[in-house]
């Protein structure tokens, strides 16, 4: 079984990796694993191609017939056919087994998709690497309206008022979502921004207030000296440091070696 349009392709054990792992990260792939004798499949294969083709695009079908291609299918376990299996992020994350009816099918279709707030996050998060931050909060805020618990544009809002120095609302979004990683880093945001207003002497408290003013070397330099007063305290500063400038920053493996060295 094979087909021309765009949103429907046939998937081999050759092409699968490309296809369906790597296409996977770009939107949705939904493969049908199926075969010519299976009566079943013949119900189900055109309801699925009739949706992709309403949905025009937002997600691919791939075909793979199970005789031809036995790899895939037993690299899944796959028992019973027709078996569907959906794909996102490279990553197999939901499936059925039998022939669903179109309403079902839609459904579970569905449940794959973006959701206008996760569409509206999305773009959000456009503006804000652009550097459109009034537009960005605007839209993090219109994500939130359509769905209150959306956690990127939770994630994202948050991130843009601790840079802002807005840092309670930006505790408030961030703080239920702990342990999350992107969470982290906001509330990390929000501790160092709240080191300007220390007051305290000391060696540690002086690298807060630098690091609060955006002196990143000059107040990791001054962590590091302040190991000596306070071991704990002063990790967990670097540590804090490291999160709000992010792994891609190079001062960030600079002082980790530098801090691993000096504790151990």
């Amino acid at each position: 079984m094979s087909t021309t349009a765009a949103n429907v392709i046939e998937i081999t054990d050759e092409n699968f990796e490309q296809v369906v792992i790597e296409g996977s990260k770009d939107r949705p792939v939904v493969v049908d694993l199926w075969a010519s004798w299976c009566g079943p499949c013949r119900t189900l294969g055109p309801i699925l191609e009739k949706v992709a083709s309403e949905r025009d695009g937002a997600f691919l079908l791939g075909k793979l017939d199970v005789d031809a291609n036995p790899g895939v299918a037993s690299m899944f376990g796959v028992q019973s056919i027709p078996t569907v299996i959906a794909f996102r992020d490279g990553q197999p994350v939901t499936g059925f087994v039998g022939a669903y009816p179109e309403p079902a099918v839609n459904q579970f279709i569905d449940s794959l998709l973006p959701t206008e707030s996760e569409l509206v996050a999305e773009e959000a998060q456009a503006e804000a690497e652009a550097g459109d931050v009034e537009g960005a909060e605007q839209r993090f805020r219109e994500a939130l309206e359509r769905d209150p618990e959306n956690v990127e544009a939770k994630i994202g809002l948050a991130r843009l008022l601790a840079a802002a120095g807005e840092l309670d609302e930006a505790e408030d979004l961030a703080r239920p979502l702990l342990p999350n990683p992107d969470a982290e880093r906001a509330m990390a945001t929000v501790r160092v921004r709240r080191w300007a207003a220390t007051d305290e002497p000391g060696t540690l408290a002086a690298a807060k207030r630098l690091a609060a003013q955006g002196k990143w070397r000059e107040a990791l330099d001054g962590m590091l000296g302040a190991l000596a007063e306070d071991r704990d305290a002063g990790r967990e500063a670097m540590v804090d440091v490291f999160a709000v400038l992010g792994d891609e920053d190079p001062l960030v493996p600079e002082y980790r070696r530098r801090l691993a060295s000096a504790l151990f």
